[in-house]
């Protein structure tokens, strides 16, 4: 089996010699790879868990670096056995460019011979997986590289509307509560000392601003804490008034 292609990296070549040739970098790249350690400049041991087509496999392997010229190329000598299901050996020609304002550009070429079971799944397949593995390892290889995203402006900034705003609302409850509280008690006061008809105009104008106020202030607390409701009775008012007169 033959495959061969190249990918484009968003880093520099030094950048990306240096990750193809960190075992942590690789381990969290290669799907299904269980462990990776170097045992020499030259030599990793490796065990990888994949399934391909419908056989599932763990493999133990080995893979040696020779032809090394740094950082522009090296070959890779890799061989995986799987027990019963088969095993595989691989050579793999890779070489780095330059691809202009901080990307590299990695070319590959691939010659893999597989046995036993693995063998008998055919060509397609085998490709298939080949290419579905080498996407994933390159995609998360490129991520790894790039390092976490920087948080977009406007996705900085929305956040720091919505603490402002949930600032602004912690801080303004306070302030509606106590407004609600004084003109309460100015009505009140009002309504008690509204025996005489002189004050009848006067307790009108007061209830209705009581109403107005304690209602929006209401909705206004409702709106934004989202946990109490205020609900004035009116019957009830209107009783405690006429009993009044």
């Amino acid at each position: 089996m033959q495959m061969n292609g190249q990918q484009q990296i968003s880093a520099t070549r030094q950048q990306v010699w240096e990750a193809l040739n960190d075992p942590e970098v690789l381990k969290r790249c290669i799907p299904g790879c269980q462990s990776l350690a170097k045992e020499s400049d030259t030599r990793l041991v490796a065990t990888v868990e994949i399934k391909i087509g419908p056989i599932g496999a763990r493999f133990n392997g080995t893979v040696e670096l020779s032809d090394i010229n740094a950082p522009d190329s090296y070959t890779m000598t890799i061989e995986g056995q799987g027990g019963t299901v088969g095993s595989v050996k691989s050579i793999a020609k890779v070489k780095l460019s330059d691809g202009g304002e901080g990307i590299t550009i990695l070319s590959y070429d691939v010659d893999a011979l597989v046995s036993g079971r693995l063998a008998q799944l055919g060509g397609p397949i085998m490709d298939a997986t080949a290419k579905q593995l080498a996407a994933r390892f390159f995609g998360q290889f490129g991520k790894v590289i790039a390092g976490p995203e920087p948080v977009a402006a406007g996705a900085a900034k929305a956040r720091g509307t919505r603490a402002t705003g949930t600032a602004s609302a912690a801080s303004g409850s306070p302030i509606v509560w106590l407004l609600t509280l004084v003109v309460a008690s100015l009505v009140g006061y009002l309504v008690g000392h509204s025996g005489s008809a002189e004050h009848s105009d006067w307790m009108g104008i007061a209830i209705g601003t009581l109403l107005l106020i304690v209602g929006a202030a209401g909705f206004e607390f409702g709106r934004r804490s989202g946990t109490t409701n205020i609900t004035l009775d009116a019957d009830l008012l209107a009783r405690l008034l006429e009993g009044k007169r």
